[in-house]
C-alpha cells in the first residue's frame, strides 16, 4: 500500500481554484446553504483580502487540496476540510501548527448549524465564550475559546 503523504505548506495563489472548490463545497455540506459570494469573488478574498491580516496554510495529499485554515496568533478564521478527507486527522493536524504558532489563546466562530465543527473543537479543547454573532450568512454562530495549558 501506497501511503500518500499529507503535507501542510503555505497558501500559494496556483492553489486558489482548488481552493475555493474546496471551500465552497465543505461549507454548503457543513451549513446546508449554497454559498452567496460568486466563485470569483471568493478566489479574489482569498488571494487579496485574507492575506492582509491573516496566514493561510493548506493541506495537500499528492497536490490536492484536502485542508484550508486560515489564521494569526489571535484567531482562526476559516478551517475547512474537503468532504472526501473528513474524520481522518488533517483538521487535528492544521489545528496543531495553529496551536503552536498562537499567542496561547485561539478564538473562532462556527455556525450553530454546524455541529460536526462544534464536535470538533469541542474535542480538541475549545470552549463556548458566546453566541449570536452577526455573519453575511444570517445564520446563527457560536463563538468558541481554547487557552493554552500553558497559560494557565
Amino acid at each position: 500500500m501506497n501511503h500518500h503523504k499529507l503535507i501542510i505548506t503555505q497558501y500559494n495563489a496556483k492553489y486558489a481554484e482548488q481552493t475555493v472548490d474546496m471551500w465552497r463545497e465543505s461549507k454548503e455540506q457543513a451549513i446546508g446553504q449554497k454559498e452567496i459570494h460568486s466563485f470569483e469573488n471568493h478566489v479574489y478574498f482569498l488571494n487579496h483580502i485574507l492575506p492582509e491580516q491573516f496566514q493561510i496554510d493548506l493541506a495537500l495529499i499528492d497536490e490536492n487540496v484536502v485542508g484550508m485554515i486560515v489564521y494569526n496568533e489571535m484567531e482562526i478564521s476559516q478551517l475547512y476540510i474537503h468532504i472526501d478527507y473528513q474524520g481522518i486527522g488533517i483538521g487535528h493536524s492544521l489545528l496543531d501548527k495553529v496551536k503552536a504558532q498562537s499567542s496561547g489563546r485561539l478564538t473562532l466562530y462556527t455556525f450553530e448549524v454546524n455541529e460536526n465543527a462544534q464536535r470538533f473543537y469541542e474535542k480538541h479543547g475549545f470552549e463556548i465564550i458566546g453566541r449570536g454573532h452577526e455573519n453575511e450568512e444570517n445564520l446563527p454562530d457560536i463563538q468558541y475559546e481554547w487557552i493554552s495549558k500553558k497559560m494557565l
